[in-house]
């Protein structure tokens, strides 16, 4: 038997990734159960993980799976107090609907954040903002766009300010422009070159040095596809 808030929260991660295809961070948890504090969603995470509703997925950041939900029970069957969480699930329906093709013309995708073109910062999930796409760049499967920070990538046409299209893959080639999390912590945009049993994260910039790192520090987070720039 889940408590309200337990419930509340599972919710609101189940309709996140329904909606969006990666679950809330902390900072949207607590502000969707009108929380003080991220240790109470610390605590309720726990809670559902042991009940075995939730899991964490490891070598990915902020990655939660739901398990399973509740028997007999959908959002629609049990009433929900917290009107803030029914307020963002509605924000994030609203969100997936106005992601369709416009005119056939162009695509919104998500903004996620900026991402380093330099030394390697955190990626920032900023879901509220989007960025129209012309739809001839993008292929199948899930796209989301990013903002790139720093002038590593500048030898490959990638500047400070850019705008770049991010397939959604685990999985890159050997020379692929990837979006890399490094050692489960920070997220930067480089040349993936797989070297025997390490892996290089390469810049296109002479003034920066190419990383050097197991195969277990890096986990590819998806695939350049384009750019948008702005004059």
């Amino acid at each position: 038997m889940l408590t309200r808030k337990q419930y509340e929260l599972l919710m609101f991660i189940h309709d996140k990734l329904q909606v969006s295809g990666v679950s809330p961070s902390f900072e949207e948890m607590k502000e969707a159960l009108d929380l003080k504090s991220k240790s109470g969603i610390h605590r309720l995470i726990t809670g559902l993980e042991e009940r075995g509703f939730l899991r964490r997925l490891p070598n990915r950041a902020r990655a939660l799976e739901v398990v399973r939900l509740p028997e007999n029970s959908t959002p629609e069957q049990l009433p929900i107090r917290n009107r803030r969480v029914e307020m963002l699930r509605q924000k994030e329906i609203g969100s997936k609907r106005s992601m369709m093709r416009g005119g056939g013309n162009t695509v919104q995708l998500s903004l996620y954040g900026r991402i380093a073109a330099g030394t390697p910062i955190e990626a920032l999930r900023d879901h509220s903002m989007l960025v129209d796409v012309p739809a001839t760049l993008l292929g199948r499967g899930d796209h989301y766009a990013l903002e790139v920070e720093g002038d590593s990538m500048i030898d490959a046409g990638i500047l400070d300010g850019d705008t770049v299209i991010i397939e959604r893959t685990e999985h890159a080639s050997n020379g692929d422009i990837v979006v890399a999390l490094v050692e489960g912590m920070e997220v930067t945009l480089k040349r993936l070159r797989r070297k025997g049993e390490s892996v290089a994260l390469e810049p296109a910039n002479q003034n920066y040095e190419t990383r050097i790192y197991r195969p277990d520090q890096v986990n590819v987070q998806g695939r350049l596809v384009g750019l948008l720039r702005k004059y």
